[in-house]
């Protein structure tokens, strides 16, 4: 991980896949409820916005990606952040049966790049930033994370969005304190659980910050 701690290594099990860091699981291929609740969330609450521009910082498994592709119409534009270039070499590569033709649809723009650095250059750029990136507000992976995630990350998200735009963040735990720190940025908050997989999965967050 750069400038972190750990390996991440791609598994496979039939066609079953699963990031490691370390001996942690970050994400399964089976799994994937929660990260497409955070694209089709974020996008009901756009309303009919035909260039919408979203920015997706983490690419993992695509499940983000294929369910943010599927709510936007031909002129949306989708900007995915991922830091490590050897996740998206495994999506080209072996994972390339899950990605489908996601990667090579015109909408999308693959950045190999850490998403907190396109947040803090840009204007007032995007529609929606989807932020699937570590563990949540709670960082595992990578102690840079956190600042995506505290008060002046949250308010650099904040001014990267235009006029009615949203940042919505997955977490694989609430995070009482996360909440406070959005609605003192400035957004106006929903707190939505999501199942990783069907009925039974485990429990995991979606936060929806829509600008006030």
């Amino acid at each position: 991980m750069p400038g972190g701690v750990g390996e991440l290594r791609l598994m496979q099990r039939g066609a079953e896949f699963a990031i490691m860091l370390d001996r942690a699981e970050l994400m399964n291929s089976r799994r994937a409820g929660s990260e497409e609740a955070l694209a089709t969330l974020a996008c009901a609450r756009l309303g009919d916005r035909q260039k919408a521009h979203i920015l997706i910082g983490g690419l993992g498994m695509g499940f983000t990606l294929r369910a943010a592709l599927a709510e936007l119409g031909p002129k949306a534009r989708i900007t995915v952040a991922e830091l490590v270039p050897e996740v998206v070499a495994w999506a080209k590569g072996p994972m390339a049966v899950i990605f489908g033709d996601s990667l090579s649809d015109a909408r999308v723009e693959i950045r190999c790049i850490d998403v907190g650095k396109l947040i803090r250059v840009s204007k007032p750029t995007y529609d929606a930033i989807l932020l699937d990136v570590d563990n949540g507000p709670d960082g595992l992976s990578r102690p840079a994370n956190d600042g995506l995630y505290n008060t002046s990350g949250l308010a650099a998200a904040r001014a990267g969005l235009r006029p009615g735009g949203l940042l919505a963040v997955w977490s694989a735990a609430p995070d009482q304190n996360f909440s406070q720190r959005l609605r003192r940025a400035g957004f106006v908050v929903e707190e939505i659980g999501a199942r990783s997989r069907g009925k039974r999965g485990a429990r995991h967050v979606v936060w929806i910050g829509k600008i006030r």
